[in-house]
């Protein structure tokens, strides 16, 4: 296996070897079409020359918010070669997001893809006031002055054609350690922190993604990449491990359109997030229970015999043996070609899988392995092998990945795969890599085979059902901000969207009592429509200041205050979820219409 000393040495390397290759693809016209190695290295030390000639010097950041296409990766690896450093921004983000990070990471310069993306990062540029230069894939007809100026990529990628070419030299002199890329990522205070992961990171990720799959036969192999490139997971597993293997790399066009670009782009290897098999998992059983009759019941044979299979490995009787044949060609078959036909494995990572999700794709005939690990590790630690998978682990360490369990119970981390540390945070860094091991914040143990069993965590921050980190704090904070509101918990690890439970504000009650007339009881007013309509507009007010992911989707209304005397808050009055979970749960569950 190669070994390159960065990121941007192995692209350009890959780019000589693979030339006219398949590399990118994206839809155009309707229909797929591709960029191959030698016109992606054509056009990344173009725009790489450009960037320099707009200012950019090694070290320098520059903001990339753009969806999953072709610019993405391209744009990377010309901040890479041009000596700057990438800093992803969500697509989701808000004015407020961009400005944070902006300002944070005192960018140079920002690209965005689209015009609609353009609405809320030139307002932000403006307002930090440091960044001189935006470059607009889409032509963004917005006014030059005041402000940054605005480019448009091909304009950029036209002036680098004709400035001279020192890329290769440079791109000789970047090390290990140099940064590549500083993801930001929230934390339990809420301000996102900027993670500084350098090659070695990454490039520690793609070898150790490599010896966990040798055994699959890695040959021309294909990606399909949904999941956000700003999230670490993603970067890592769906752009740079390509990168490493010399893979085709196929855009999907949405979440909404993944069934027809499996179809189209026919994946050989497919990272995802729970909350896609979840979706997966809900659309195929419903479909089995509208068909009825025969189908429903070879479906659900295929699905006792797997599942019999993954439990007890060689425990089939002859009778099933033949069963089993059988519905692997009539029901497994037509799996896998709703897959593309030719997957040989999904790999599920950003958030803790339900063990029955996995289970139920591996009956299926699919092979699922589940990992592990944050941004702060490149981000992955661990993750399941094909030659044995225990769908309740997320498997054992990555190749030369060292991880134990320390006295508490808490999973520490050490090797190539850390972070350099957050941005400009040495408190915060110091928090979490202490002696060189990272702190996960995430308790677990080890079995007798080394894989890694997470059983809890220490920290508060909610993991969606699609791998974002929410932190609660942040949320709750924005709520109780809100005249109506005067305690808040908001509750979604594993979940594909936030709900929240809500203390109503005492003097709001009595004002509200007081103009309706209405003598009843607080259990009792909490009930009323119009008092919860009230409650509705305030949470409105708050979701229009969030980002997608983080607006809370729908509430319940208690009586109760979290207290000391009810162990509701700790003595230094902080909220005890643990505590207000068990007592509120199975309401707070209902909201998921479970």
């Amino acid at each position: 296996m190669n070994t390159w000393p960065s990121l941007i040495a192995m692209f350009f390397e890959q780019a000589e070897k693979l030339g006219e290759k398949p590399f990118l693809w994206a839809k155009k016209d309707g229909s797929y079409q591709a960029l191959n190695w030698r016109e992606s290295a054509e056009i990344v030390s173009a725009l790489a020359r450009g960037l320099k000639a707009l200012g950019i010097n090694e070290g320098d950041r520059v903001v990339l918010c753009s969806e999953n296409r072709p610019e993405w990766p391209l744009a990377h690896l010309a901040i890479m070669a041009a000596g700057g450093i990438t800093v992803p921004a969500y697509t989701t983000n808000t004015v407020n997001d961009h400005t944070h990070i902006l300002s944070n990471s005192g960018a140079k310069g920002a690209i965005v893809s689209t015009k609609e993306l353009a609405k809320k990062l030139v307002p932000a540029a403006h307002q930090t006031g440091d960044v001189s230069f935006i470059i607009s894939v889409e032509d963004l007809e917005i006014s030059q002055s005041p402000g940054p100026d605005i480019h448009t990529w091909d304009a950029i990628v036209e002036k680098g054609e004709a400035e001279p070419d020192a890329i290769a030299e440079y791109v000789a002199t970047v090390s290990r350690e140099d940064t590549a890329i500083v993801i930001y990522t929230s934390g339990t205070g809420g301000a996102p922190k900027g993670v500084i992961l350098p090659h070695r990171a990454i490039m520690h990720n793609c070898r150790g993604a490599y010896d966990a799959i040798l055994e699959l036969g890695l040959d021309d192999e294909v990606f399909l990449s949904f999941l956000p490139l700003s999230h670490s997971y993603e970067y890592t597993a769906g752009m740079c491990f390509p990168i490493f293997i010399g893979a085709q790399i196929y855009f999907s066009e949405g979440i909404e359109h993944l069934s027809k670009n499996m179809a189209e782009a026919r994946p050989t290897i497919m990272t995802a997030v729970p909350r896609l098999y979840e979706m997966m998992h809900a659309r195929i059983t419903k479909g089995i229970k509208a068909a009825g009759g025969l189908k429903e019941k070879l479906f659900m044979k295929a699905i006792t015999l797997g599942t019999k299979k993954y439990e007890n490995p060689g425990s089939l009787t002859m009778g099933e043996k033949i069963t089993d044949a059988l519905v692997d060609k009539l029901v497994r078959d037509k799996v896998r070609g709703n897959f593309g036909g030719r997957l040989k494995v999904l790999v599920s990572g950003g958030a803790p899988l339900n063990t029955d999700i996995g289970i139920f794709f591996t009956a299926l005939g699919l092979t699922l392995l589940q990992g592990y690990g944050q941004t702060e590790s490149a981000p992955v630690i661990s993750v399941n092998r094909l030659n044995l998978v225990k769908m309740e682990t997320v498997g054992p360490p990555l190749f030369e990945t060292e991880v134990k369990i320390a006295e508490d119970g808490e999973i520490l981390v050490r090797g190539d795969l850390l972070m350099t540390g957050y941005w400009q945070n040495d408190e915060a860094t110091n928090e979490v890599i202490k002696d060189g091991w990272l702190h996960t914040g995430d308790v677990g143990h080890m079995d007798e085979d080394n894989y890694i069993q997470i059983t809890d965590r220490k920290k508060d921050i909610i993991v969606n059902s699609g791998g974002d980190n929410l932190s609660p704090q942040r949320l709750e904070g924005f709520l109780t901000l809100e005249p109506e509101i005067a305690q808040a918990m908001v509750y979604g690890d594993r979940k594909p969207h936030i709900v929240a439970l809500i203390v109503p504000d005492g003097e709001f009650v009595s004002e509200w009592a007081n103009e309706t007339g209405n003598s009843a009881e607080l259990s009792s007013i909490i009930e009323n429509e119009d008092f919860h309509r009230n409650i509705s507009e305030a949470i409105d007010r708050v979701n229009e200041h969030l980002s997608i992911i983080e607006r809370v989707h729908r509430f319940v209304l208690i009586d109760q205050e979290f207290t000391v005397d009810n162990e509701m808050m700790t003595p230094t009055l902080k909220v005890r979820r643990h505590v207000i979970t068990e007592k509120y749960g199975e309401r707070l569950e209902a909201l998921y219409g479970h």
